[in-house]
């Protein structure tokens, strides 16, 4: 007797009762609150360092404080949640881990760069829909000042910035997943490929991350058999404007049109020409905090109904480029939706 796969295709889980996201928050930091989504954030911090004699514990205090906001907006104690999974970009992925030893709850900590918020939403996901666990938490973050002195150079360098530039987000977001409740579910999530088209540039992220983003997506529409116009919104999370433009000029060529609903949340957290902020955000903050304010609130307005979120992520490390090496990339995609019957995911 053959066993039931949920895998579509090759690359694609199908929920067919899909885990539900019922609660998130996003917090920020202050050039962040100064962008276009602004109003969309649950917390804009005036003070980047938290209180904190460093950015790296500002950037742990940003989770510790987006996980537990989440978990209590729900009225749910950390003895409820089954396991959080959550990751960031320093060495050792110390802010998830600080974070986590200030809460008693069993963790998985993850580094997919800056696909993580993906990422950690699709194994949340899974273990949910194996019965494995009943509330999960899934949660990144990333900070500017953090992640310049650790891949490119000290502030105090004062380093001139170049066109395809991109500015880490100081933001965390955090999702709390559940089985139950008239929420938002995952419906599917297709696990990225790494790809490595021989980009050196450290400065130029977008164009390592982008063929991963094709990859993923084009994988997406042929394993589910969906077309683009399915979706309401399809959101990269961290190519900023060089990698968006890229993505979709090379998907166009496989006969993938997605331009009319296509978005890259790190082109639309930061108004450029008044922020200077050159190719956009990036970072793992950065899908995390637009996913978790901005597009969450949008669903729950019923405003959107349908999403689907590729985080992209460049798995360079400080080592590896002072090493020549080229930068490879990876993409993870979830299909979000909000419907009050789900049952056509059955058939």
């Amino acid at each position: 007797m053959k066993n039931k796969t949920k895998k579509v295709g090759k690359h694609t889980i199908k929920f067919d009762n899909p885990p539900k996201i019922i609660s998130t928050y996003s917090i920020v930091g202050p050039k962040e609150g100064q962008g276009p989504l602004k109003t969309y954030f649950d917390e804009i911090l005036s003070d980047d360092t938290c209180g904190k004699d460093s950015f790296e514990k500002a950037e742990s205090d940003m989770m510790h404080t987006a996980i537990k906001s989440a978990i209590e907006r729900v009225k749910l104690k950390e003895e409820n949640i089954d396991y959080l999974f959550a990751g960031d970009l320093l060495n050792q992925i110390t802010s998830s881990t600080f974070a986590a030893r200030q809460l008693n709850i069993p963790f998985f900590g993850l580094y997919g760069a800056c696909s993580t918020m993906a990422e950690s939403l699709s194994i949340a996901a899974m273990f949910i829909d194996g019965d494995f666990a009943t509330n999960v938490v899934a949660s990144t973050s990333s900070h500017f000042s953090s992640s310049e002195r650790q891949f490119r150079f000290p502030l105090e360098y004062g380093c001139q910035r170049c066109g395809t530039c991109q500015w880490t987000v100081t933001g965390s977001g955090a999702m709390v997943l559940s089985k139950e409740g008239n929420f938002p579910g995952i419906t599917y999530v297709t696990t990225g490929v790494v790809k490595d088209y021989g980009v050196k540039d450290v400065n130029n992220m977008g164009a390592a991350m982008a063929p991963a983003a094709v990859d993923t997506i084009y994988r997406h529409f042929q394993d589910t058999g969906r077309k683009p116009d399915y979706y309401d919104v399809i959101a990269t999370g961290d190519l900023g404007r060089v990698g968006k433009e890229i993505t979709s000029k090379l998907l166009n060529e496989y006969g993938c049109d997605i331009r009319a609903n296509y978005v890259d949340c790190g082109d639309i957290i930061f108004d450029e020409k008044v922020q200077k902020t050159d190719a956009g955000g990036s970072g793992c903050g950065c899908s995390a905090v637009v996913m978790a304010g901005y597009f969450y609130k949008k669903l729950m307005r019923k405003e959107i109904t349908t999403m689907l979120l590729i985080s992209t992520g460049a798995l360079m490390s400080t080592t590896s480029s002072l090493q020549g090496e080229s930068i490879p990339g990876i993409a993870h995609a979830v299909a979000i939706e909000f419907k009050d019957d789900y049952s056509p995911l059955k058939k």
